[in-house]
């Protein structure tokens, strides 16, 4: 079973909406996908409380592994140290969701340096990527980030916008994925290179 990490130790970057749409998008491709809620708030968990039977299944992980094609990690905000070396020895990939301000991106960089430290990044077993949220392409927010990261080599797998129709699907366990195509198909662009690298192309 493959694992994906959503991390990042400051709060309010966006990990539960990376999370539950990382889920929700390989749910409808299909794969039998599990989620795993770390966080305190349980936001994820509450989602999957709210999500209809009509919908791609996605199951919630409890104690032992589910038999699952990918596990989706949603991660505690504060996450680091023997935890996180922990966390990076259970997963394949890890995604680091950052918000679009000088101390998020900054905090990230950190929190970025500090993944690439770790052994298995360093033996490329586990593959690290960036998503922008409530970011878009060519602000000066964009801009920083790039720049940021360019000194990692870490890949930004995309630029999701700020919209409401997040928010909206979210109140009924959806996600962009489980929309018909007239209300989300500007933000389903947007996930085009994240979706690849999720597949592996």
């Amino acid at each position: 079973m493959e694992a994906i990490l959503i991390a990042n130790p400051k709060g309010g970057s966006g990990k539960t909406t990376l999370s539950t749409n990382i889920a929700g998008y390989l749910a409808s491709t299909g794969k039998h996908v599990a989620m795993l809620d770390l966080d305190r708030q349980k936001s994820a968990s509450l989602w999957l409380a709210q999500r209809d039977s009509d919908l791609p299944i996605i199951w919630p992980m409890q104690g032992q592994r589910e038999q699952a094609d990918v596990l989706v990690i949603d991660s505690p905000a504060g996450l680091h140290g023997k935890n996180l070396e922990h966390a990076i020895k259970l997963v394949q990939k890890i995604i680091v969701p950052i918000a679009p301000s000088l101390f998020d991106i900054q905090a990230s960089y950190d929190f970025l340096h500090a993944l690439s430290e770790e052994k298995a990044a360093r033996k490329g077993r586990v593959q690290i990527g960036v998503v922008g949220m409530r970011m878009a392409p060519r602000t000066r927010a964009a801009v920083t980030l790039e720049q940021f990261l360019a000194q990692l080599d870490v890949p930004v797998l995309g630029y999701l916008r700020e919209a409401q129709v997040y928010v909206n699907a979210a109140f009924e366990g959806k996600s962009i994925f489980d929309l018909p195509p007239h209300l989300a198909e500007q933000d389903v662009a947007q996930w085009s290179d994240l979706t690849q690298w999720l597949e592996g192309s």
